[in-house]
């Protein structure tokens, strides 16, 4: 097929199909119209985001560590279950989202490659999220949090393939940050909507499971996919599912440093963030964390509202995504220096403005980016599970990492590490060479 890529004149490009496009294109290719229009997708991506990411931001951070405290009074031990938790979740999240684009991928039916496993997701991950309210011990928790990061990123891999799927590339930027409003006003949302909740732990479970399951269930049904039933079949192979887990460098290099600079970029990031309520709670003296979570909440998505409607539809004008990412990381890294070298709540109000304003640039471009480096669109699903892997994984992993920093090295030692990190994933980004 001949390419379709955004360096063609429209006007010369050959009619697509989905079939062929699946078959033989990738990143760069623009794919056919979806069934009711690129527009329709843009106003639903944010609601849809944003019901799985403010689970992403009340949970994790907020929820289930004030579930975890009011179980263990002592602080260490707080601090090592947190930990525990965190670390056996994630890598629940690890395997579940490139599994779940090999499954997508593979999907055949009339509803398409994706919304099935998208409903799926919701309705099972809602169901643990809800199971895990009634949990009292350390076992039960792990299980049902393990249960809900399987299950979500089996909703979330192929949430995230819709934007190569459907979306012309030079409408992925505008698309990219409509998706990072949604994704980052869950993230912090769910933060503040979490802290409301702290006091009512099981409420606030069933509250997100059930707005996660009504929400997405209405952005399927509002963006009808192509039927995948005339696909080819692709014959399963278990080498070729644990090759999923991998991208070469050297025959995909741009892929490998879009995925690294994410990585570090997000772990550097949530290992501070992630473990903020311990952090106001022990390491700034605020009293009652719970009371100025908020706050901060709305101080970082102004930040990042202001930045994401900016850097999208601007690195589509100009055409350039790497200025932006580049950025980013290195405004990050800036905001991180203020609490260290000034712990107070103070300080931690401008690292939150200012790495909130950084974020939100990084979130809006980056994923257009990562859209343009993908390999082959036979396996777009799977190839979006690896690099959601640098996305998820740091959200839920990093309290884990964080708290062994805490053990080992006390809170101070979070800042230095998150700014070298933060640099590095700037640094990564300059060696991909198919995006400017």
């Amino acid at each position: 097929m001949t390419s379709t890529s955004s360096d063609t004149p429209e006007e010369l490009r050959p009619p697509l199909t989905e079939t062929t496009f699946v078959a033989t294109a990738s990143g760069e290719d623009d794919p056919p119209a979806p069934i009711k229009g690129v527009r329709r997708l843009l106003g639903w991506i944010i609601p849809a985001n944003f019901a799985i990411f403010v689970i992403w931001g009340a949970v994790p951070g907020i929820l289930l560590q004030a579930q975890l405290i009011a179980m263990f009074p002592d602080e260490k031990t707080q601090v090592a279950n947190i930990a525990i938790v965190s670390t056996i979740g994630a890598l629940g999240a690890m395997i579940a989202q490139p599994a779940a684009g090999q499954l997508s991928d593979r999907t055949r039916s009339r509803f398409g490659r994706r919304a099935p496993w998208i409903i799926a997701g919701a309705i099972v991950g809602g169901a643990a999220l809800i199971a895990l309210g009634f949990m009292n011990s350390l076992a039960g928790i792990i299980v049902a949090w393990t249960l809900i990061q399987v299950a979500y990123n089996f909703a979330q891999g192929p949430l995230s393939a819709i934007l190569p799927d459907r979306v012309p590339v030079a409408r992925r930027g505008t698309f990219a940050a409509l998706s990072g409003i949604g994704l980052m006003f869950g993230a912090l949302g769910g933060q503040i909507i979490g802290s409301q909740l702290a006091h009512t732990i099981t409420l606030g479970y069933i509250v997100f499971a059930v707005f996660a399951v009504v929400v997405l269930l209405g952005f399927v049904v509002a963006n009808p996919d192509h039927s995948s039933l005339n696909f080819r079949n692709e014959p399963f192979s278990f080498g070729e599912f644990l090759r999923t887990f991998w991208v070469s460098p050297i025959k995909h290099p741009d892929f490998f440093w879009a995925f690294t600079g994410r990585l570090l970029l997000y772990t550097g990031y949530f290992a501070v963030t992630g473990f903020q309520l311990l952090i106001l709670k022990n390491y700034l003296g605020v009293k009652d964390p719970f009371s100025v979570i908020p706050l901060l909440g709305i101080l970082s998505l102004v930040g990042i509202l202001v930045a994401t409607v900016i850097s999208g539809p601007l690195s589509d004008k100009v055409g350039r995504r790497k200025p932006f990412v580049f950025g980013s990381s290195l405004l990050m890294a800036v905001a991180l220096v203020f609490p260290m070298i000034a712990p107070s709540y103070t300080s931690w109000m401008i690292m939150t403005v200012i790495s909130g304003f950084g974020f939100g640039m990084f979130q809006a471009v980056d994923t257009a980016l990562m859209s343009q480096v993908l390999p082959s669109a036979k396996n777009f699903a799977k190839d979006l599970g690896v690099v959601n892997i640098a996305a998820t994984l740091p959200q839920t992993f990093a309290p884990g990492v964080a708290g062994a920093i805490v053990l080992a090295f006390g809170y101070g030692a979070l800042f230095p590490i998150a700014i070298v990190l933060s640099v590095l994933g700037a640094v990564s980004v300059w060696f991909i060479k198919s995006v400017k």
